[in-house]
């Protein structure tokens, strides 16, 4: 019995903890860089406040990846558009984002993929080579869709925690605290303080000297296939 209780819990700490490779290999940083040079990454848009992120990066000349929701793309098409055209990157991030995403099996997970994918390519015609499971959770069933679609997990070493508090100061300091050379932040357009903590943050990082580039400088992979 002890050994089905250890069983369970080293699965589920494997399962949630993105970095642990338990099912499918993930980028979460790279620890090779040693100039300072992190990557931002947003989760769960396109939304509204997508649009006062786009300003704030382009007022601190900072590139960023957004893992985009499906169904938040068919109801911003525009906003998705406009992302693209100010030289940001797009991945994938499913269709629905549900929370019974990890207990979905391989067939709707792989529906979910291609389904998002294909509206991302309307604007990049490419392939999307990019994608984040909802939670940062993997399962074997995801594993077995990627088998499939051959997309390349992305994940993060830098968790701000701005989708479950909405606590500034708290978000602003923990994120600060993880800032090291090769890093991927994890951030979400989807909200009024996450986009205030952005302000502080793209503030603290050029101050201290700190380059924010693509995800795909960082780790040497290509977003877009062809």
């Amino acid at each position: 019995m002890a050994v089905i209780f250890l069983w369970i819990g080293i699965n589920a700490v494997g399962s949630s903890r993105i970095s642990s490779n338990y099912h499918v290999k993930a980028f979460c940083h790279n620890p090779s860089e040693t100039q300072k040079k992190i990557a931002l990454t947003f989760d769960d848009g396109p939304s509204e406040f997508t649009l006062e992120v786009l300003s704030l990066l382009k007022k601190y000349n900072a590139k960023a990846t957004f893992f985009c929701i499906g169904k938040n793309i068919e109801k911003h098409p525009e906003i998705l558009k406009q992302i693209i055209a100010e030289g940001h990157l797009v991945a994938n991030h499913s269709y629905s984002h549900s929370k019974f995403f990890d207990f979905y099996n391989a067939r709707q997970i792989k529906e979910e993929i291609e389904k998002t994918d294909e509206l991302l390519e309307r604007f990049t015609s490419k392939k999307i080579n990019f994608f984040r499971p909802p939670y940062g959770v993997t399962t074997p069933s995801i594993r077995r869709a990627l088998n499939i679609t051959r997309h390349k997990v992305i994940g993060w070493n830098i968790r701000s925690l701005d989708g479950g508090t909405k606590n500034k100061e708290l978000i602003f300091n923990r994120i600060i605290q993880r800032v090291s050379p090769g890093g991927i932040v994890l951030l979400h357009d989807t909200a009024s303080h996450s986009v205030l903590v952005l302000e502080q943050f793209l503030q603290f990082l050029e101050q201290n000297n700190y380059e924010v580039i693509s995800i795909e400088e960082l780790l040497n992979l290509k977003a877009y296939g062809n």
